[in-house]
C-alpha cells in the first residue's frame, strides 16, 4: 500500500471481501453469437428527460435521452454480449450499473429485479427495482423517479441490515458514458488513488499524472482506475464532458463520497476489449460513485441499520473554454457552479427527507418478478419465528418461487430434500448457517439415505471452513449415488491441499460420468495441465462431444498442452484460427502469452539459446501479437 495514502483511507482496504459467489450459481452459460432477443423495460419520462430500465439485466438504467437537445447522456451498447468480468462471470457493458454487497460487480447484473411501481409525493410514477442479496442477507432498493419539469433524474437507493450483527457492505453505481478524443472527466479533487491492473493502490495527482492529464482518458494507453478522493464536506460530483462542455453529471448526498474513472485505455488491448464486448468502434468509459472510497473496501454496517442516499443524473452545460483549460481548479470551481445552477446541493438533501416516507410506501402494483429467494427466505424466517426480511414495501410474493427454491422449501417443510436422480447439476446452493442447521437435521436421521442431502451438506460446511467435514459429507454421497458433482468437489478439496494428481483424476472422472458439461471440461484441462499431463488432456479433448470441442476455451487449454509438449506447430495453428475466448477474464493475458511462449520456444531451439529474461524481452519486441489475441490491459 502506498505510504502516501493515509491511514483513514486504508482502514478497510481488504476487508470485508469474498472469496466465491456461493450460494449464487456461475453464470456462464453465453456465448458469442447474436441473434434479436426482446428485453423487458420500464420507462421513465417528462419533458427533458426520458429514461429506460431494463427489468431482466439487474434493473440497469440503460439510455438517458435528453430530450431537447436530442443527446444521450450514456454509452448505449448497440449489442447485449455477456462476458467474464464479474464474480458470477457474466457480465455486459454499457449504461448504470447497481453494485450491491460486494466487490465483483452485482450479483444481480445479468438477473432480473423485482419492479414495482409506487406513487410519489402528489401522484408522480415512481419505479421501484429490488431484490433479496444473499451474500449479505440483505433486501435493497432503487427508487428512480422523474418529476415534471425536473432537469435531473432522481435514483434513491435503500439497503436495511436486518441482522442482529455488523455486516460487510459495497454499493457503486457504475455509469457508462462515451469516449471520444474529446472527453474530460472532472470531479472535486485534487488527487486519486490510482489502480493500474499491475499493482496496488497508488496515490497520484489530478489532472497530470506521469506527465499526462489523465482527465481525458483518449490520452492514456492503459487500463486504469482512477479513485478520486473527494474532500469530505465537499459536494461530490462526477462528469464526462466532450469539446461542447456538454455531458453526463451525476451528483447526490454526501453519504455516497466515493468517485471514480474507469478508463480502458487506448493501447491494443483496451481497443480489444471494448470491440469484444460490443462492436467495433464503440469506445466508453465509466464515471462510477461508490460509499467507499475506493472498491477495494467495504463497510461495516451496523446491526438493523438502514443506509439511505439520492443521486440525480442529468445533462451539464458548462464553459467549455474553462471546463477543457489548463487551470483545473477554474474547470472544478466551473461545474461545481453549473452544477448548483442545475440542481442545488441542499435540493438534494430536502428531497431525501420529503421522500422518506415514499420509500416505505407499499408499492401499487407488481410491474416484474425478480427471484424467489426472498420469498424463501421470508417463509423460513416466518416459520423460525424470525422478524420479517422486509416489510410491505419490499414485497416477495410466494409465487415468485421456483424450480429454484421449490426443494429447499421442501427441506423447510417436511425436514428433507426431494429424491433427484443425480444426472443433472442441482439448479441452487444455499450455504447460510440455518440451512446448514437444516441440512445436519435431516441427514442424522438413520432412515434418510440421500445422496443429494450429504452434496449440499458438504457445499455448506465446505463454505463454514470445515474441510474435512466436507470431504466425509461427498464421500458419504457418493457411497449412497455416483454423481459428478461429489467427485467434482472432491477435487477441489484435493487441489486446496496440492494434490494435483489426485484432483485430476477426480475430475476426469467426473467428465466421463458428464462429458457434455463444459465447466467440468475446463477445470479438468486446467488439473491435467498442473499435474503435468499435458498428452492426457489431448487424447481426452479428443473424445468431447463437437460442441464442448469447439469451444474457445477448450481450444486454448489444448493449445496450452501442446505447447507444454512442444508440439509448436500445433500451436501455431490454434492461434491462426484466433479463437474467441467466450469467458475471457479481465485482465486475463493467456492468449497473448500462449503467443509470446510459443515464439520464445522456436527461436530458443533454432538458435540454441536459453528461454531467459533477454530471449522474452526480444520476442515482446519483435513479434507482437495479433490484434484478435491482444487482451493485454496494462500495456
Amino acid at each position: 500500500m502506498d505510504p502516501e495514502i493515509p491511514a483513514e483511507d486504508q482502514r478497510y482496504v481488504g476487508w470485508g471481501g469474498v472469496s466465491t459467489p456461493l450460494p449464487y450459481l456461475m453464470q456462464d452459460r453465453y456465448n458469442r453469437s447474436r441473434a434479436p432477443r426482446p428485453l423487458r423495460t420500464a420507462v421513465l419520462e417528462n419533458d427533458i428527460l426520458r429514461a429506460t430500465f431494463l427489468l431482466e439485466l439487474g434493473g440497469r438504467l440503460w439510455s438517458l435521452l435528453h430530450k431537447p437537445s436530442g443527446r444521450e447522456l450514456l454509452a448505449v451498447n448497440p449489442v447485449f454480449q455477456a462476458a467474464n468480468l464479474a464474480i458470477r462471470n457474466a457480465w455486459f457493458s454499457g449504461g448504470v450499473e447497481w453494485n450491491i454487497g460486494f466487490v465483483g460487480h452485482s450479483p444481480f447484473t445479468c438477473s432480473p429485479l423485482f419492479a414495482a411501481r409506487v406513487e410519489g409525493p402528489g401522484g408522480a410514477p415512481v419505479l421501484r427495482l429490488y431484490e433479496y442479496e444473499r451474500v449479505r442477507g440483505v433486501a435493497f432498493q432503487v427508487d428512480a423517479y422523474l418529476p415534471e419539469g425536473s432537469p435531473v433524474l432522481f435514483v434513491r437507493p435503500r439497503i436495511t441490515n436486518p441482522h442482529d450483527s455488523e455486516i460487510p457492505m459495497y454499493w457503486w453505481s457504475n455509469i457508462a458514458v462515451p469516449e471520444t478524443e474529446q472527453t474530460r472527466v472532472l470531479a472535486p479533487a485534487d488527487h486519486a488513488y490510482r489502480f493500474g491492473y499491475s499493482g496496488g493502490l497508488r496515490r497520484a495527482p489530478v489532472p497530470i499524472d506521469g506527465g499526462i492529464d489523465a482527465t481525458y482518458p483518449s490520452r492514456t494507453n492503459r487500463s486504469t482506475d482512477y479513485f478520486y478522493r473527494v474532500p469530505d464536506g465537499e459536494r461530490p460530483w462526477i462528469t464526462a464532458l466532450e469539446g461542447d462542455g456538454r455531458g453526463l453529471v451525476q451528483t447526490s448526498t454526501d453519504s455516497l463520497k466515493g468517485r471514480k474513472l474507469f478508463l480502458w485505455g487506448r493501447g491494443p488491448g483496451g481497443r480489444r476489449w471494448q470491440e469484444f464486448l460490443a462492436v467495433p468502434g464503440f469506445a466508453y468509459i465509466e464515471v462510477q460513485a461508490g460509499l467507499a472510497r475506493t472498491q477495494a473496501e467495504h463497510l461495516p454496517m451496523p446491526a438493523k441499520a438502514e443506509w439511505e442516499w439520492l443521486e440525480a443524473y442529468g445533462l451539464m452545460e458548462a464553459d467549455p473554454t474553462v471546463a477543457h483549460g489548463e487551470d483545473w481548479d477554474a474547470a472544478r470551481m466551473e461545474v461545481s457552479g453549473r452544477l448548483e445552477g442545475l440542481i442545488r446541493r441542499s435540493v438534494l438533501d430536502e428531497e431525501l427527507d420529503r421522500t422518506r416516507s415514499m420509500a416505505r410506501t407499499a408499492p401499487a402494483e407488481i410491474l416484474h418478478y425478480g427471484s424467489g429467494w426472498g420469498a424463501l427466505e421470508q417463509t423460513r424466517r416466518a416459520a423460525c419465528g424470525e422478524a420479517p426480511l422486509a416489510g410491505s414495501e419490499l414485497p416477495f410474493p410466494e409465487e415468485s418461487m421456483d424450480a429454484e427454491q421449490l426443494p429447499w422449501l421442501d427441506l423447510l417443510r417436511t425436514g428433507r430434500l426431494p429424491d433427484s436422480d443425480g444426472h443433472q447439476a442441482p439448479r441452487s446452493y444455499l450455504v447460510q448457517p440455518e440451512w446448514r442447521e437444516l441440512l445436519e437435521a435431516s441427514a442424522a436421521r438413520a432412515a434418510r439415505e440421500d445422496w443429494l442431502t450429504w452434496l449440499h451438506l458438504g457445499v455448506t460446511r465446505h463454505h463454514a471452513g470445515d474441510a474435512e467435514g466436507a470431504r466425509e459429507a461427498w464421500q458419504r454421497s457418493l457411497t449412497l449415488h455416483g454423481n459428478a458433482w461429489s467427485l467434482r468437489n472432491l477435487a477441489v478439496l484435493a487441489r486446496e491441499a496440492k494434490r494435483l494428481d489426485e484432483a485430476a483424476d477426480l475430475l476426469a472422472e467426473a467428465l466421463r460420468m458428464q462429458p457434455d458439461c463444459l465447466a467440468l471440461a475446463v477445470e479438468c484441462g486446467r488439473a491435467l495441465l498442473q499435474a503435468d499431463r499435458a498428452g492426457e488432456w489431448i487424447e481426452l479433448a479428443k473424445d468431447f462431444p463437437s460442441e464442448v470441442a469447439a469451444t474457445g476455451r477448450v481450444l486454448l487449454l489444448v493449445g496450452e498442452a501442446h505447447l507444454a509438449l512442444g508440439h509448436l506447430d500445433e500451436v501455431a495453428a490454434i492461434l491462426r484460427t484466433a479463437p474467441e475466448i467466450e469467458d475471457l477474464r479481465e485482465g486475463e493475458v493467456t492468449l497473448s502469452d500462449l503467443w509470446y511462449r510459443m515464439h520464445e520456444q522456436r527461436i530458443s531451439a533454432a538458435e540454441g539459446i536459453p528461454v531467459d529474461d533477454n530471449l522474452r524481452e526480444r520476442v515482446r519486441s519483435e513479434f507482437p501479437p495479433p490484434a484478435a489475441i491482444d487482451f493485454r490491459m496494462a500495456t
